[in-house]
């Protein structure tokens, strides 16, 4: 089983990582402006605000958490199978997104219903889709200095594919299907829970929108690109290997708190000198944090304040609020903010952001997390 959950998460992040890393390229090489890349980036976020919500309740009610997983990535695939063949770049991505977005949350929930009560074992297998991230990402950079920007979404399509591929082998129906969902209560940790992952979310949108404009303009190659996401994502790798140790050392609060803190001064690095390589890999190498431990952290936070007849749900709403509402408050407040003062207005506000996150993470302790 647990073989199944690392290879859906390898294609996965496989596919994830030319996405993030080189689709902003391509939608700049079809004559996007940053406001308009950065619209076409919050299509998939805003999507997440709703769209992963119902997913999860189709699939706590009727059980056919795979069928949703499969349903969604082959929706990805097709898209991007027709994007070279649209000027309706925007519509196409924001249709794809409410039909696609159910997929990384209800396996996440099925990856921790399987845990049970082992939530550190969770890193171990979430690695992989780091690993392929990373060379996807190395790949990626070496593709673009031979091959032209316009073949990207032939790779984005081979990369859902194997998604797909992965999906029809995980467990036919979800854990805790019943016919019923659990009532969900906001208690004062979920809300604070939910308030730091929006906040993580909004931090990450300079980054996830123009890091690669961001350094290309700097006169960094396409390779030298990949190289410095590959470097955040080794580390990444390394905080999913070590996260039994680390779950046990330290409270899960504690963790999401520091992590939004790293989030704060790798933000304000990458905006204010990424002329200078050593503070940009050094910057690169708090992605170990501002999404590793943070990621894994409120994953198994949210095992945590959800009940067990709503873990799906649960996690689809933790997607929604963060990587939903919150990417795509951050994406469009970078795109607003490069227009209006560059990379270094964009990754402040993106560092404040951080900074907010950092706040609620704290309240958690007072929840015993």
């Amino acid at each position: 089983m647990e073989f199944r959950l690392a290879a859906f998460y390898f294609t996965f992040f496989a596919y994830g990582g030319a996405y993030v890393a080189y689709f902003p390229l391509y939608l700049a090489s079809r004559g996007l402006g940053p406001v308009e890349i950065a619209w076409v980036l919050a299509l998939p976020a805003l999507a997440r605000t709703f769209a992963p919500a119902a997913w999860g309740w189709i699939a706590d009610r009727t059980g056919t958490h795979r069928g949703v997983v499969v349903f969604s990535c082959a929706m990805s695939a097709v898209a991007f199978g027709l994007l070279p063949f649209t000027d309706h770049i925007a519509l196409l991505i924001g249709g794809m997104s409410v039909l696609a977005v159910g997929a990384l949350p209800l396996v996440e929930a099925i990856t921790l219903a399987h845990l049970g009560g082992q939530p550190g074992r969770y890193g171990p297998i979430r690695l992989w889709g780091s690993v392929s991230f990373v060379v996807v990402v190395l790949a990626g950079g070496a593709w673009l200095d031979w091959q032209p920007v316009s073949t990207m979404p032939w790779v984005l399509v081979a990369c859902i594919l194997g998604s797909l591929a992965a999906a029809l082998s995980l467990p036919a129906r979800g854990a805790h299907a019943e016919p019923r969902t659990a009532r969900l209560e906001l208690t004062p940790a979920v809300r604070a829970l939910l308030a730091a992952g929006f906040c993580n979310a909004v931090a990450h949108g300079a980054l996830y929108a123009f890091l690669s404009l961001h350094l290309e303009r700097h006169g960094y190659s396409g390779t030298a690109i990949g190289a410095l996401w590959t470097v955040g994502v080794l580390a990444e790798i390394v905080v999913f290997f070590y996260l039994p140790q680390l779950f046990r050392r330290y409270a899960l609060s504690t963790i999401l708190t520091v992590s939004l803190v790293c989030g704060l001064v790798r933000f304000i690095a990458l905006g204010w000198a990424a002329d200078v390589l050593w503070i940009v890999l050094l910057a690169q190498l708090l992605h170990a944090a501002t999404f590793g431990s943070f990621h894994a952290a409120s994953v198994a936070a949210v095992h945590r304040v959800f009940p067990a007849g709503a873990q799906a749900l649960g996690q689809t709403l933790f997607s929604s609020v963060g990587y939903g509402a919150g990417a795509a408050a951050g994406l469009l407040l970078a795109g607003w903010a490069w227009e209006g003062g560059g990379a270094p207005l964009a990754f402040s506000a993106c560092a404040l952001a951080a900074g907010a996150g950092a706040f609620f993470a704290a309240q958690l302790k007072r929840a015993g997390l």
